[in-house]
Formats: structure tokens, C-alpha cells, sequence
């Protein structure tokens, strides 16, 4: 919806703090940590202008020190799901009207805040919740954020100035309007920016939310929740509940009113989510729009012309850096027989040199993984490679959960290529790697890209620019995000748009226009200076 047009702030994206040694960044980071370590919040449902506390609650812990508690939030019943929806109905009559500019304004004034004052305190929040490392957190809760506020507001204006043309007695336009009813969000535990964005990018379009954060996030949930609140979000614009997933998922997909859902999270759930709204679909007034990025199978394919170290850094790095649960994680490799012996070399070296544990001590580039039941499928598919005559595990595989979930960078090496963890997602810092003939090049590809039914992201490494572009082709549907000589991770807003095809989601790409696009529902406008008063054409005469 345009009223007026203004310029305004060019996005540029975030600086990544260095955190070095004797840095102010840093030693705000520890103090911010220590100080949220040593509290415990308490952390209620927000419904409209209410805080509700239910008394049925959950205890948050850091998944390096799962006995350490360091807060509580509160579980949502149906009722309380129903005021949400009803809320964010009542919100929807002002903000759908507000003029866009005033949306922006909210949004920027977040990234600012995010930028300055909460950054030590989102940072460290991450840290705990999440276990991630300072260089993590910081890319993530303060970087990734900030980004996708600040672009989002310039991809909105490019849309609503992206008009029809017109001509000197017609006056065309088109109006980019809300969707008809309210969005629900649901969001995963590994990226607090993820956690932001999917309820902000639908409310800056002028809808409103129902936001689920996961049961593992909402430490930091916490947090941008503040922010959003002090940057200026009106009551009931993004309405926030914890609880049981299956109940609140019904309770949201059974209203009429329901427009749409921004979800990041496991295939399964997703497909599951799908099935629902198909069920439901002659309860509701507008046809849900359906947003998903989920599940990844991503890997990291070598020629023989590939540079060995910068192979074995794009597997350390893309494999290893938040303990693989990234949906975009190196998780299967081929490499060619000629390159395996300095490859594996190398491996073993780098990935013996990580250190592992809290991420408060900055020189662990290894934390823990998210929660026990993770820890015990990891676990399970280690102990299954030990068993196997098809695997081997040449560096890693221990692991020990007596104080945090913490496994070791692992990796497998299989002569089967449909092994089973080069085929099932598994969402932690295990690395399966399969050793192809020089020779079977174009074979090679083929099985790439036959492997899994996952197309998120995928990394070629070469120095032979005809293989690069045969891989580029050959490879064309089994990545949305795709890196010649990089690892598989790290997309960045306004650089590199992301989202995959196939089970890995809708591909809407986050961090662009295509996806505020599925938060507007167009409404085209023809008006006519000189309106015609005879139905007669020309072609019929007196």
C-alpha cells in the first residue's frame, strides 16, 4: 500500500566484529554473559497488551551446562492460542492502514537498537541458548539480523514503486495490500535471526502474527522480543506463544482467518503443516500462502584440479562451525582418488586441532549440540559406523553428554555412496565423505545430484573452469544456494538470497524481494479522467 514516497536509508550490510583479544566488543560479550548466566528470567506468552502467565512452565538450560538453569517461560493453552489470533485480527484494522513508511521506520529503529545498545546482550543470549561461539552469534543474532531489517525495508519500497505503466486519460497503479486475515511463524532453535525475520518480514508488509519460537530459542526469543517492543511494534501486531507445537498448529490452521505460514524447521513437520491447511482449505476465506525452508543434505564435491587446503577448510568450516546444525551444513563429500591422501591428511590435522566446550571460553571452535534427543541420534548413527564394514571413522567419534551434548567433529569415510549418513539429514558435526575414480567425473554428478531428495546448498571446488561450468549445469537442481570454490554456508542478505527446491522448501528466498512478495496480496487500480457515455464503438456505424 502507497501513501507517498520517500527515500530511504541505503542498506549496507554489518560489520562483523572481531572480538580479538583486549576488544571492547569482547569484553562487553563476557560481561553480558555472565550477567544473564547468574539471573533467572521468567519468560511469559505476549497476547495483544497482556503478559500472560499460565503457571504451567518449562525450564530453559545452556545446552553446554544442561543442569544450569537459567530461566522459565510459560506454556500457552488453546484459550490463550485464541485470544492471540483474535488480537492479531483486532491489531490488523490500524497497522494494514498505517503508511509503509511508519512500518519502515519501526524495523530500521530495531536494526539500530540490535546494532548498539542490544548487541552485547542478543549476543551473548545466543551463546547460551544456542550454544554458539562469539563468531557465530555475532554473524547470526547481530549481523544476519540487522541485514535482513535494514534490506527488507529497501526491498519493500522497490516493490511498492515497481508500478504499471499509465497513460494521459488512464491512470493505473497498483496497490500491494496485506493478506486478508493474519501470518503464523514458526521458527527453529539454530539462528536467532531466522527467529526475527520470518514474524518481522510479514509485519512490515503490514500483517499480523502469531509467532511460535522453539522451545530451545526462546532465551533469546526473549530478547528480540524487547527490541521489537522498545523500537515501537504495536500490541497485538506480533503476538508470541509457547507450547505444545501440534496444539497451537491446529488451533492456528482451524480459523478462517488464517492467511498464511512463514516456516523455518523439519521437512516432515512441513509437509505435515501442508496436509493440514489442505484439509482445512474450504474453511478459510483466502488461500493460505505456504512458506518453507526446511531440511538439507548439503555437499561439498571436489575435481581433481581442486586446491586441497582450500578443499579441507570448505569442509572444517561448512561441516563443523555450529556443531553442523545449519540447514545449509556440509554433511556429504566427494572427493577424487587423486587428491584423498592430502585431503585426508590435512582433515585429521585441522579437525584434531578443534577445541571443544563452553562458548564462553573463545578459543572453542566446537560447542555443544542443541538438546539430548539430538545427542542420542547423532550418537546412535556414530556407533552404527563403528559397527559397519561399509564406514570408517577417521577422526572424531566420541562424544559425552554427562555436563553439555557434546559431540566430536566427526568424519566417515564410506565405499557405499547411498551410505546412510551420506543420504539422512542429521542436523550435528558429522561428515560423511565418499572417495570417487578421477575418471567418473560426469558419473560423479550425476550421483550428486541422484543422492538425496534434499536441494538446498552445495559447493564445488575446482580449478578448471569447463568443470566448473559442467558441475554448474549438471548440478542445476540440487542447490538453491550454490558456491564455486566456498563452503556451503554463510549466505549473507542482499548477496545471497537463500532457499532450496525439492524437500529442503518453497525456495522464496529469504533476504530478497521474492519473499515479501508472499506477504502482499496486489490489488490493481484503473482510474478513467474521461469516462466514456455511449456503449457505441466506431465499427458499428450511425
Amino acid at each position: 500500500m502507497l501513501k507517498g514516497f520517500f527515500h530511504v536509508p541505503k542498506a549496507v550490510n554489518e560489520p562483523v566484529k572481531s572480538y580479538a583479544p583486549n576488544s571492547p566488543e569482547k569484553a562487553a560479550v563476557l560481561a553480558a554473559y555472565k550477567k544473564m548466566w547468574n539471573e533467572t528470567i521468567e519468560v511469559p506468552n505476549y497476547i495483544g497488551s497482556e503478559e500472560i502467565r499460565t503457571g504451567n512452565t518449562r525450564n530453559m538450560t545452556a545446552p553446554h551446562d544442561h543442569q544450569h538453569v537459567v530461566g522459565k517461560y510459560h506454556l500457552a493453552e488453546k484459550v490463550h492460542v485464541e485470544k492471540a489470533i483474535a488480537s492479531a485480527l483486532e491489531a490488523r484494522k490500524k497497522w494494514a492502514n498505517m503508511a509503509w513508511e511508519q512500518r519502515a521506520a519501526i524495523f530500521l529503529k530495531a536494526a539500530e537498537l540490535i546494532a548498539g545498545p542490544y548487541r552485547a546482550k542478543i549476543n551473548a543470549a545466543t551463546m547460551i541458548a544456542q550454544s554458539k561461539t562469539i563468531f557465530q552469534a555475532e554473524i547470526d543474532a547481530s549481523c544476519e539480523l540487522i541485514d535482513f531489517l535494514r534490506y527488507n525495508v529497501e526491498f519493500m519500497t522497490q516493490i511498492y514503486n515497481d508500478q504499471p505503466k499509465s497513460i494521459s486519460d488512464v491512470w493505473n497503479r497498483v496497490e500491494y495490500r496485506p493478506l486478508e486475515g493474519f501470518v503464523y511463524a514458526i521458527t527453529p532453535f539454530n539462528f536467532t535471526a531466522i527467529a526475527a525475520n520470518l514474524p518481522a518480514s510479514a509485519a512490515l508488509m503490514g500483517n499480523t502474527v502469531i509467532w511460535k519460537p522453539s522451545d530451545s530459542q526462546v532465551f533469546s526469543a526473549k530478547v528480540i522480543i524487547d527490541i521489537f517492543k522498545e523500537a515501537g511494534v504495536p500490541d497485538g501486531v506480533i503476538n508470541v506463544v509457547f507450547g505444545d507445537p501440534v496444539m497451537i498448529t491446529d488451533t492456528v490452521l482451524a480459523s478462517p482467518d488464517f492467511a498464511g505460514v512463514h516456516y523455518t524447521g523439519s521437512t516432515f513437520v512441513f509437509k505435515e503443516i501442508w496436509k493440514k491447511i489442505g484439509t482445512n482449505i474450504h474453511t478459510y476465506k483466502t488461500y493460505p500462502r505456504i512458506v518453507g525452508e526446511t531440511g538439507g543434505k548439503d555437499f561439498v564435491l571436489a575435481h581433481p584440479s581442486a586446491n586441497v587446503k582450500q578443499v579441507v577448510t570448505g569442509i572444517t568450516r561448512g561441516a563443523f562451525e555450529f556443531q553442523g546444525q545449519k540447514c545449509s551444513a556440509a554433511s556429504r563429500g566427494y572427493i577424487p582418488q587423486s587428491l584423498w591422501p592430502a585431503v585426508k591428511e590435512q582433515l585429521i590435522t585441522d579437525v584434531k586441532s578443534m577445541k571443544m566446550g563452553s562458548p564462553e571460553d573463545f578459543s572453542n571452535f566446537i560447542t555443544a549440540v542443541i538438546h539430548e534427543g539430538s545427542f542420542d541420534k547423532l550418537a546412535s548413527f556414530i556407533d552404527q559406523a563403528k559397527k559397519d564394514s561399509d564406514a570408517e571413522i577417521i577422526v572424531g567419534g566420541n562424544y559425552d553428554k554427562s555436563k553439555g551434548y557434546f559431540i566430536e567433529p566427526t568424519v566417515i569415510v564410506t565405499t557405499n555412496p547411498k551410505y546412510a549418513t551420506m543420504e539422512t539429514e542429521l542436523f550435528g558435526p558429522v561428515m560423511t565423505i565418499y572417495i570417487y575414480d578421477d575418471a567418473k567425473w560426469a558419473e560423479t554428478l550425476k550421483l550428486v545430484d541422484e543422492t538425496s531428495e534434499y536441494a538446498l546448498t552445495g559447493a564445488i571446488f575446482s580449478q578448471d573452469r569447463y568443470a566448473i561450468e559442467e558441475a554448474t549445469l549438471a548440478l542445476q537442481n540440487s542447490a538453491g544456494n550454490f558456491y564455486i570454490n566456498d563452503k556451503p554456508t554463510g549466505a549473507v542478505v542482499g548477496m545471497q538470497p537463500f532457499g532450496g527446491a525439492r524437500a529442503s522448501g518453497t525456495n522464496d528466498k529469504a533476504g530478497s524481494m521474492q519473499n515479501l512478495l508472499r506477504w502482499v496480496s496486489p490489488r490493481t487500480i484503473k482510474e478513467t479522467f474521461v469516462t466514456p457515455e455511449d456503449y457505441r464503438y466506431p465499427f458499428l456505424g450511425e
